[in-house]
């Protein structure tokens, strides 16, 4: 992979081509499951923090003109319906399946939401960090995202316990980001869109991990006038993992599973998801993982090339 420059990350058309790498899966799994838990809520613009109006991304009213110019009452407590409801309906979803999974979290959601924040460090999840705040990074100056890369290692430090061992942004970096967080040593970098297997870059003389992630099999496809009901949610998730596990046979593959709890947390579109879990959960040869288990695997398994080497 090339170095990147002043403009940012170097463009990679081409990437592992016809014959990417059989990952090697723990006990020969034809497929690598995260689910990834966004935790938001609490984090995102808002006059309360200072911010010109209210933030109404995934939720039911996105993309309606309100007018409202302020706070929006209504959709704060859509937010709010995904952290006082929402994320325990999926938790214990997840629980009931024994499945594993990551908390894609913004560190001030979690600050104004301990219970959470202790039950994630209780359920042994871990931490690709969302951001100190669900915000947009190329909207900051360099120095501004240095700063709340800081602010939000520190911040789940005190409340999980722990530095975060990825780093996934809002939609996505800016050209500044995966600089910032090789300098702050972050494990790895899961914003990028490009592959269904974690590839190295160099940054700055640094090879880093790259684990990337989907937009695809997410639940932001049940936004008003996307995805409205469970069963197309299931099979939009069903369909993705049943090509994948056809062709782990000979091409191991991961599956990106992204959930909100403002969305998927509501009753009509869980039941999509409880299927799909029941599912994959009955298959042999697939691997349920922690994201920082599948960097912890790739680093193992294939350790990063040499300073100024093709990756």
């Amino acid at each position: 992979m090339s170095e990147q420059d002043s403009q940012g990350p170097a463009r990679d058309f081409i990437g592992y081509g016809a014959t990417p790498p059989n990952p090697k899966w723990p006990g020969g799994a034809r497929l690598a499951v995260n689910i990834a838990l966004n935790i938001e809520e609490g984090s995102e613009y808002s006059p309360l923090d200072g911010d010109a109006k209210t933030d109404t991304a995934l939720t039911e009213g996105e993309g309606m003109d309100t007018g409202i110019a302020g706070r929006d009452l209504a959709a704060e407590s859509m937010y709010e319906y995904g952290s006082r409801v929402g994320v325990w309906r999926l938790l214990r979803m997840l629980a009931d399946r024994n499945v594993p999974y990551t908390a894609f979290a913004c560190a001030l959601a979690l600050e104004r939401h301990r219970e959470l924040a202790e039950r994630i460090a209780a359920d042994g999840a871990d931490i690709c960090c969302h951001g100190w705040r669900w915000e947009k990074p190329w909207l900051l100056t360099r120095e501004q995202e240095r700063e709340h890369i800081q602010r939000a290692i520190d911040s789940l430090q005190a409340t999980v316990g722990r530095k975060p061992e990825g780093w996934c942004c809002r939609y996505g970096p800016s050209t500044n980001t995966r600089e910032l967080l090789v300098e702050a040593q972050i494990g790895y970098d899961s914003d990028a869109y490009n592959d269904e297997v974690p590839y190295w870059v160099e940054v700055r003389g640094v090879q880093q991990l790259i684990v990337p992630y989907s937009l695809v099999t997410n639940d932001c496809k049940l936004v008003p006038r996307g995805l409205q009901t469970a069963d197309e949610f299931h099979a939009l998730l069903r369909d993705a993992f049943d090509q994948l596990y056809e062709e782990g046979a000979e091409a191991p593959r991961m599956l990106n599973i992204g959930l909100h709890p403002r969305m998927a947390g509501h009753p009509g579109r869980a039941r999509g998801l409880a299927r799909f879990l029941d599912h994959i959960v009955g298959h042999k040869d697939v691997w349920i993982c922690r994201r920082a288990d599948i960097a912890s695997h790739w680093k193992t398994h294939f350790p990063a090339p040499a300073t100024g080497a093709e990756a």
